[in-house]
């Protein structure tokens, strides 16, 4: 037993330190000479040398570097539970840096836009996505099993990774623009949508004879913490910084405020919402105290190490190989994705004080699905009720999306001015 888990452990720790310098090269070559944000490059890398590609194959003997686990461990995830554990950790300390650099002041402006950008970007995408699966009938499906797999694309289209956005306005400085604020916000609102959402698809395929009392039961658990926890957390702000910077060891500072980050992540999971919003919440509440300039140099130095571990092991979900016999679905899936966000988000920016340039940004922010959408798309394939080809263009959609948004991203900041039709900045 002792061996086993020494083993293991020292699996791990080369697989961290080959991810790591896999990740650094692809984010140089793409930052240094394509002129692109880094993160695609570790996404990129993730899909190489992940288990269905390089990493999944013996080299001199030896075992593979990233071998997929046998016996079901892990269920969907293609990854081992240490590796795939780590790279949460990862995205919580993403997700409370991204709210540490983000303006409360800003936010709460934009709350009522963000609420209706967010609103639109899940209807639209799960009309679209449940449209066209009856359309397209993918694989032969018919009966129930067309339902259930309609309604799980349509569910995984409605996600938005506030993750991937967050990493790159943070990489183009504009984490405090009026659209980078609006997405921000709109992505947690859309996450706590997405997941009532899930919890509605999921009780109906596996036949729980979920009730609306029983959405309504769960929606409520699940805003009331996220409301609580922003409410409780800008109350409380000044008494926490104030307690931590109390400390005078060394690094004492930056150890609690994590504490605070992992303490909020788990009780967001526990009442129902992703962990990375209950981290993004509570960084977003710290980030006018005295502590959040204090600590965000080390928070930095700690996101630049272990920030790239999430964005490679979620390229190291994708199989490219299970794509083939539901190409063409997967294609159309992945367009009405982007049509479907860009529209379903962009419209009521549109509507609430951005111009067409801003509505753009906004839309394009709102595009990539990420963690979320594989989060879903594993859930339904763990509990039987998508199959491995359904799963595979709920991948496609996820890729395609994650890897086009950033291109798009940059530049659409960089050209076209202010993003409101009056701009009060």
């Amino acid at each position: 037993m002792e061996q086993n888990f020494t083993e293991l452990v020292t699996h791990l720790v080369f697989q961290l330190a080959f991810i790591l310098v896999a990740a650094k090269i692809g984010g140089e070559i793409c930052e240094r000479y394509i002129k692109i944000p880094p993160v695609l490059g570790e996404l990129v890398v993730g899909i190489i040398i992940g288990p269905f590609a390089l990493g999944g194959l013996s080299y001199l003997g030896l075992e593979p570097m990233f071998e997929k686990p046998h016996g079901g461990e892990g269920g969907a995830i293609p990854v081992s539970l240490e590796l795939f554990s780590v790279s949460q950790i990862a995205a919580v300390v993403l997700l409370f840096a991204a709210g540490l650099e983000t303006d409360l002041k800003q936010f709460l402006r934009y709350a009522g836009p963000a609420t209706a950008v967010a609103i639109g970007g899940v209807v639209l995408p799960f009309l679209f996505g449940v449209g066209a699966t009856f359309l397209f009938k993918p694989a032969g499906l018919s009966g129930d099993q067309l339902v259930y797999s309609a309604l799980f694309i349509g569910a995984v289209m409605t996600a938005t990774s506030v993750g991937i956005t967050a990493r790159v306005l943070s990489d183009i400085h504009k984490l405090d623009s009026p659209e980078g604020v609006t997405v921000l916000a709109a992505a947690v609102v859309d996450d706590v949508l997405g997941i009532l959402v899930l919890t509605v698809v999921l009780g109906i395929s596996v036949g729980d004879g979920l009730s609306a009392g029983g959405v309504a039961l769960i929606g409520t658990k699940a805003v009331g913490f996220w409301l609580a926890l922003m409410v409780g957390g800008i109350l409380g702000a000044p008494y926490i910084s104030r307690a931590l910077l109390a400390f005078r060891g060394s690094g004492s500072a930056v150890a609690l405020a994590l504490a605070i980050a992992f303490l909020a992540a788990g009780l967001a999971e526990s009442f129902g919402l992703a962990m990375i919003i209950g981290a993004y919440s509570i960084g977003l509440a710290l980030s006018g105290t005295s502590l959040a300039k204090q600590i965000e140099e080390p928070i930095m130095s700690v996101y630049h190490a272990i920030v790239p571990i999430f964005f490679v092991v979620m390229g190291m979900m994708v199989d490219v190989t299970t794509m083939g016999t539901v190409l063409i679905f997967g294609v159309v899936i992945s367009l009405l994705a982007i049509l479907s966000k860009v529209v379903g988000s962009g419209l009521p920016a549109l509507l609430s004080g951005f111009n067409k340039v801003g509505a753009w940004r906004i839309g394009i922010g709102m595009l990539p699905r990420g963690e979320v959408a594989l989060i879903i798309a594993g859930i339904g394939l763990s509990h039987g009720v998508i199959e491995s080809d359904i799963f595979g263009v709920a991948i496609m959609m996820t890729v395609i999306t994650t890897l086009i948004a950033p291109i798009i991203l940059v530049p659409a900041f960089k050209n076209g001015g202010p993003g409101r039709r009056v701009d009060s900045s």
